[in-house]
C-alpha cells in the first residue's frame, strides 16, 4: 500500500507507527508537547497545509489533518517550512537537526527543549521516514 506524504493516510499511518514502535515509545517516554506541522506551498503543494500531532510520553494521543486553526492556537511546537524541505527530510536528503539549526525548518517553541531531546526528535523522524512510501 502506498502511503503518500502529505495525506490523511500518511498522518494516520504515522499515528499508528508512533504508538506501535517500541523503540520510539522508550526513547520518547519523557517527551511532553504537541506539535503542528505548518507546511508552506512549494513544488507540488499549492496551498498551505497543517497537520497536528498530540505527543505525550512516547505515545501519540491523536492527530488531525488540516485542523481548524482556532482549535490549536498554542501548540507546544510549530514546525514551519516549505513543502520541499519537509520532503527532503523525509527522503533523507536533509538532516532534521541541520534543518532546524539553519532555519530551513523553523521551530516555534523551545528550541532548547528540542536540543535536549535530540534522540526523540531523530527517532520521530525515523518513524516518519519508515511509513513514507511516496511523495507528492
Amino acid at each position: 500500500m502506498k502511503i503518500i506524504f502529505p495525506s490523511p493516510e500518511w498522518l494516520n499511518a504515522l499515528h499508528e507507527k508512533l504508538n506501535s514502535d517500541a523503540h520510539y515509545n522508550q526513547i520518547a517516554k519523557n517527551w511532553e508537547g504537541d506539535l503542528l506541522f505548518d507546511i508552506r506551498p512549494a513544488g507540488y503543494l499549492q496551498q498551505p497545509l497543517t497537520m497536528y500531532l498530540d505527543l505525550w510520553h512516547g505515545k501519540c494521543r491523536g492527530v488531525e489533518y488540516a485542523p481548524d486553526p482556532a482549535k490549536h492556537t498554542k501548540p507546544t511546537f510549530i514546525l514551519r517550512s516549505p513543502y520541499n524541505n519537509f520532503t527532503a527530510i523525509l527522503l533523507g536528503k536533509l538532516d532534521p537537526m541541520t534543518a532546524m539549526m539553519t532555519s530551513k525548518l523553523k521551530v516555534e517553541g523551545s528550541l532548547g527543549y528540542m536540543m535536549r531531546n535530540v534522540p526523540t526528535v531523530l527517532d520521530f523522524v525515523r518513524c516518519a521516514r519508515e511509513i513514507t512510501t511516496d511523495i507528492l
